[in-house]
């Protein structure tokens, strides 16, 4: 069967994806939404550069939708409709536990007849920490609510200290409620790995979000 994954460039994403590829599906690309002015992710705020650069590393292409907050769904369901025409069945999510979420893709993915997966639902915490970090898969902490997440973590890894640090302040570890946001820069299904040459954090609308982010791939 042939789908796309929903691509924010963090680790549920990828470890979906690594999912997805496992148990063989046939990934024809990964799906992003971007602000109005196509410049960011809609969800995460990085760059359409860092977001093509991942999607050259991984040899998959990656097809962009440009909406508002107000007109996302509309933009949505036009790409999929698209893509369906060109043979896409389904559509692979990195969801794990939240609901409404859940009902909006069901919804959403009925309505346009594809499929929905949903590879990391309602599994532990810990265990898919584990997956991702035992497979040999990096990531970096890129934006952060700054009331819950001190800067000191922006532009870390994301590895077992940081995990102990959410737990230590009964948090969210794999912040599904957006308390922090990662990049994947290298892993099995990546050929490139993407290095971060220097990082530079700003405090925007009570998010610790990149200032500065420049990167090239290795």
């Amino acid at each position: 069967m042939g789908v796309f994954v929903s691509w924010s460039g963090g680790k549920d994403s990828c470890l979906a994806l690594h999912r997805a590829m496992k148990s063989g599906l046939r990934v024809d690309f990964l799906f992003t939404m971007l602000s109005e002015d196509g410049s960011k992710s809609r969800g995460h705020g990085l760059s359409k550069e860092l977001l093509d650069a991942q999607a050259r590393a991984i040899r998959i292409p990656i097809v962009y939708g440009e909406a508002s907050w107000q007109t996302y769904e509309e933009e949505f369901k036009k790409i999929i409709r698209i893509q369906k025409r060109r043979g896409v069945q389904g559509g692979v999510f990195g969801d794990i536990n939240l609901q409404e979420h859940r009902d909006w893709l069901e919804r959403v993915c009925s309505e346009t007849g594809i499929d929905i997966f949903l590879p990391l639902w309602k599994e532990e915490y810990e265990k898919l920490l584990n997956e991702f970090l035992g497979n040999g898969f990096v990531a970096v902490i890129v934006s952060a609510k700054a009331d819950l997440i001190d800067a000191k973590w922006m532009g870390c890894p994301l590895d077992w200290e940081f995990v102990r640090y959410l737990r230590s302040k009964s948090l969210d570890l794999c912040g599904e409620k957006g308390e922090y946001h990662t990049l994947v820069t290298c892993g099995p299904i990546f050929k490139q790995r993407l290095r971060i040459v220097e990082f530079n954090k700003t405090l925007k609308n009570d998010q610790w979000v990149p200032d500065k982010l420049i990167f090239d791939a290795v």
